[in-house]
């Protein structure tokens, strides 16, 4: 599972100027290349791509009670480090390749993304330490974050209005199902071969995607539409997105949030494979829970015209403080391991929540930026991973035999959640 951040980051820095539909001469003058690719092959290329950091995060999950024993990892929360600090790689990445990717176009921030992307791999299959494994998952994610960005701003580039919502819709179909099917992909590399060949399967995708990418479509971004990078420039809009309130207070509220979520994607083989004793069974209870958000995505995206994004946040908002208190009690009378499925079927309920606050509470921080939406978005995405990935990372490290640390950490990073959503729509 994964944060849905991308989506909202598809200006990548872009002005509102190339917002607007190409000129008629730049029409003529690419018509041609434009339309060399069918719309099929465009939605499943996108798809394909935005779909590699679905791939490389859950896909490792089965695999790392065996990464920990080959690498001598005597603390097994030492070992949700891989999850985790792939969020980091994230952060940086996305502040990088968003205004290269305005500068260079998107075809250089994509391939060389990949290509870091690929090292990184190579890092990992090798990696005889967990240091040097970690090294490598920071170098992986750094790189992805190229294609992530990058893809999203292509699709901007090429469609507008209803045709983008329509081409968007059809990505959002794949990349719900990629987080349901990584695991079980994870699994059952894992019951033929090794871990490393995890880590290889990333090698032989990343590089068909690129190969695919670089022989079929051309570069959208027109070289006079791009804009150089500055310094200054950076400055100033980092300045005001920072000082910015309502922007703060909603990313601030976000950040706590996915720092919940992501305690859970880290440990969830410990949850269910070392507490719950589900075995290979784990790929499809992960598939089950992945589902309740992107249910929620689905029904967000049919409401949130008629009700608004504050009303439906209202709603969540309170639910997911109600079901996480209901864990938590639940840990409590059960000393730490309540019934499965009463485990299951109450995150089902809090994950339904955390599908419809994700892209809301982002969407309504990005409202004010203006012109200034790609690089808002890739600040407000970097600064997320940066306030989740510690929050992640302590509540991680009391998993042991319990599920009491997740419980407590969803109840408690929900509340000041919740205070920050209030201060943001507060007068």
């Amino acid at each position: 599972m994964l944060n849905c951040v991308p989506f909202k980051s598809a200006g990548s820095s872009m002005s509102s100027n190339r917002h607007s539909a190409p000129s008629e001469t730049n029409s003529k003058a690419n018509s041609k290349k434009k339309v060399d690719i069918s719309l099929f092959e465009f939605v499943a290329l996108m798809a394909t791509m935005t779909s590699l950091v679905a791939l490389s995060i859950d896909s490792v999950l089965p695999a790392l009670s065996q990464i920990g024993a080959y690498l001598k990892v005597t603390d097994p929360s030492q070992t949700h480090l891989i999850v985790s600090l792939f969020f980091v790689g994230m952060a940086f990445g996305q502040l990088y390749y968003g205004p290269l990717s305005d500068d260079r176009g998107r075809r250089y921030v994509i391939i060389s993304g990949l290509i870091v992307f690929a090292i990184g791999s190579l890092i990992c299959i090798n990696a005889e330490s967990l240091e040097v494994m970690l090294i490598g998952r920071v170098i992986q994610a750094f790189g992805v974050s190229g294609p992530r960005i990058a893809t999203l701003a292509v699709i901007r580039d090429k469609y507008e209005g209803e045709a983008m919502a329509r081409v968007m819709s059809f990505i959002m179909m794949v990349f719900i199902l990629v987080p349901m099917l990584a695991p079980i992909l994870g699994q059952t590399i894992l019951f033929w071969f090794s871990w490393q060949h995890i880590f290889l399967s990333f090698l032989v995708y990343g590089t068909l995607i690129g190969l695919w990418f670089f022989a079929r479509q051309p570069e959208t971004l027109a070289k006079e539409k791009r804009l150089p990078f500055s310094w200054s420039q950076l400055w100033i809009s980092s300045k005001f997105i920072l000082s910015h309130k309502l922007v703060m207070f909603y990313t601030l509220s976000s950040g706590t949030i996915f720092g919940a979520f992501l305690a859970y994607i880290s440990s969830s083989q410990t949850l269910f494979q070392d507490i719950y004793n589900t075995g290979e069974l784990f790929p499809m209870y992960f598939a089950m829970l992945a589902l309740s958000i992107g249910l929620a995505s689905f029904i967000n995206g049919n409401l949130v015209m008629r009700l608004g994004m504050r009303k439906l946040c209202n709603g969540a908002m309170l639910g997911w403080l109600i079901f996480s208190s209901v864990l938590t009690a639940l840990c409590f009378a059960y000393d730490g391991v309540p019934p499965f499925w009463q485990f299951v079927s109450v995150l089902f309920c809090a994950f339904f929540c955390i599908g419809i606050l994700f892209g809301n509470v982002k969407a309504m921080a990005m409202q004010p930026l203006g012109d200034m939406a790609g690089l808002g978005a890739a600040i407000i995405g970097s600064l997320s991973s940066i306030i989740s990935v510690p929050a992640a990372i302590f509540v991680s490290s009391f998993i042991d035999a319990s599920i009491t640390p997740v419980a407590l950490g969803f109840l408690g990073f929900g509340s000041v959640s919740f205070v920050f959503y209030w201060n943001a729509n507060k007068p």
